[in-house]
């Protein structure tokens, strides 16, 4: 299983929830946490930067370079560090397990106001967690003491929001959303194109709207993040369905007629045969060999 957080501070919480022994495996252009849980399940933990596409690389990376040699894969990925919520749903301290990941500001302002892609028709900007995920890990949270708890769509930003009319826009457009985070959607995107399952876990650290930094509780954020990974029952999750990546057909631009001596349309994506938003999915599932910031 892989998760991925933003910055060493979230990754630490997140280890120290998990117990175990970690040791420090080497990917291209970095290193994750490899933890032997005492349920035996194998769970890695990477930092993997700040923001949908540092996020989606960092994912995409462990996903191909730790899966294919041994054809091994993972059976899960979860997006999890701390976030900004949305009031009145999820107040400082709040666990979150989101129902839906959303990318709430990919599209374009027009004269009606914002579009997302989707409604441009260049793809998704929702990806769903399967419900028997959400349940399962929001029953075990709450069997584990987690009082404050909700669930919700978790929205993706590459802008945190710092303002009142800002975290008004986006509550009108997301009237279900519960916490803002800046990498779940980019985790989501690189999971659905491996056809693996995954999931959204955050903590909230502060609310959405008027940057207040006095009103930050980082610390707390992150030691709820510790006991909410201390809580997962690692064994049971793997077994859940797949994301559902909601995704609409990509508009595609006309083709260009090609001659028989071009060497693209001779190759194994012709003339009109459009490229798939989502890779195949892997071949059949082996067991794995071994078992902060939004």
């Amino acid at each position: 299983m892989l998760v991925v957080v933003a910055v060493p501070a979230e990754a630490e919480a997140v280890l120290r929830g998990l117990g175990g022994t970690a040791r420090r495996v080497p990917l291209p252009g970095g290193a994750l946490d490899r933890v032997a849980h005492p349920s035996g399940a194998t769970v890695d933990v990477l930092a993997g930067g700040v923001g949908p596409g540092a996020a989606a690389a960092a994912a995409a990376t462990a996903l191909t370079a730790l899966s294919a040699p041994a054809g091994d894969r993972y059976e899960l990925v979860v997006s999890a560090g701390i976030a900004g919520g949305f009031a009145p749903g999820a107040p400082v301290g709040t666990t979150v397990v989101a129902d839906a990941i959303v990318a709430a500001d990919l599209g374009a302002e027009t004269p009606e106001g914002f579009a997302d892609v989707t409604e441009l028709g260049f793809g998704t900007v929702r990806h769903t967690p399967a419900p028997a995920t959400v349940a399962l890990v929001a029953e075990a949270l709450r069997a584990a003491g987690v009082d404050t708890l909700a669930t919700g769509a978790v929205l993706t930003v590459s802008t945190v929001t710092g303002s009142a009319g800002r975290a008004a826009a986006l509550t009108a457009r997301h009237p279900d959303a519960v916490a803002e985070a800046m990498e779940g959607f980019g985790v989501a995107e690189a999971a659905a194109r491996h056809g693996v399952p995954a999931f959204e876990l955050r903590t909230v650290s502060n609310p959405v709207g008027p940057r207040d930094r006095s009103a930050w509780r980082i610390g707390e954020a992150l030691g709820a993040l510790e006991r909410a990974f201390a809580a997962l029952p690692w064994p049971a999750l793997p077994v859940l369905p797949a994301l559902d990546p909601q995704t609409p057909p990509i508009a595609q631009p006309p083709q260009t007629p090609q001659t028989p001596s071009d060497p693209v349309a001779t190759g194994p994506r012709a003339a009109g045969q459009p490229q798939s938003h989502r890779a195949d999915p892997p071949g059949p599932r082996r067991a794995p060999k071994e078992a902060g910031r939004g």
